[in-house]
């Protein structure tokens, strides 16, 4: 059995860090894994509409454009 004691992997950096501080730190990586899936989804509903409404087309081309900067600013 695993004891509650022993040494859990730690990341780079996270070494000096109180457990307070690592759990927020996991926070956030989850929180911009959540927002990083998130994104995804919104990019492939995007690419997946059809449409030959020039508009229509013109928005969603805006909104593919913004979903790509987002995605980029998170690595």
């Amino acid at each position: 059995m695993a004891n509650s004691t022993e040494a859990k992997p730690v990341r780079a950096g996270e070494a000096q860090m109180s457990e307070q501080e690592r759990r927020l730190a996991a926070e956030n990586r989850a929180a911009t894994e959540r927002r990083r899936q998130s994104l995804t989804l919104q990019r492939e509903n995007i690419l997946s509409q059809r449409t030959s409404n020039p508009g229509r087309r013109a928005a969603l081309e805006s909104a593919l454009s913004e979903i790509e900067t987002q995605l980029a600013a998170l690595d």
